[in-house]
């Protein structure tokens, strides 16, 4: 292991992670709340948009992210649609993203009993007060494992990325390998700086789930 070529080129890395980092951000947050409109378009069973989000489930989920990268980079310029790569990543992974999170909250909200919501509306509030304060938070607390998963496993799909040209972690590596051979050291940083990443994220969401169980939500 060449420790002297590690030194030389982490900042190659934290440039790549930083990039990394605000396009999953970007993309995550965009999918939690394409999710959520998707979810509660299914649950309220709204006619013909019901049907059209089933559609777009199936095609997100049944694709994969580099082959939709690919319709968007070099596809979309067919039609006379530039985009940049970093666009395409970030609508990528909205598209990808949005399906998980969707399947995330239809999961939480079946888990709420439907007398909780009736009981809410017996009382007089509004079908939108009794989402915002007794189905959101619930569905919210039993979907956190799902919503865990989901983010770690789009963070990790930014690995394709570099087939768009965009200088993320991959990129780097895959560069770095290619033009000095020294494939045991790019690739050991490119697997600390995702360890790096996820670990933190993992631990927040592991807690946040205890205080919210520990709170009474999702029982």
């Amino acid at each position: 292991m060449d420790i002297g070529f590690i030194e030389k080129y982490t900042p190659l890395y934290i440039e790549a992670g930083f990039l990394t980092i605000r396009i999953a951000i970007i993309g995550i947050i965009a999918s939690i709340i394409v999710g959520l409109i998707c979810s509660l378009i299914r649950h309220y069973r709204i006619p013909v948009l019901r049907n059209i989000i089933g559609s777009y489930l199936e095609l997100s989920r049944n694709t994969p992210l580099l082959i939709q990268l690919f319709f968007l980079y070099f596809g979309l310029p067919k039609l006379g649609i530039m985009l940049s790569s970093e666009s395409c990543a970030i609508i990528g992974l909205i598209f990808l993203g949005g399906s998980y999170m969707a399947e995330a909250f239809r999961s939480g909200l079946e888990a709420v009993p439907e007398s909780q919501a009736e009981s809410g509306l017996s009382l007089g509030l509004t079908r939108l007060q009794v989402f915002r304060y007794i189905l959101l938070p619930q569905a919210i607390s039993v979907s956190v494992p799902a919503f865990l998963a989901n983010v770690i496993f789009l963070i990790k799909e930014t690995s394709v990325f570099s087939a768009v040209a965009l200088a993320d972690l991959m990129y780097v590596a895959k560069d770095l390998i290619g033009l000095y051979y020294k494939t045991d050291e790019a690739l050991f940083m490119l697997v600390t700086s995702y360890f790096i990443i996820l670990l933190p994220i993992s631990i927040i969401f592991t807690v946040a789930e205890r205080k919210l169980r520990y709170a009474g939500f999702g029982n």
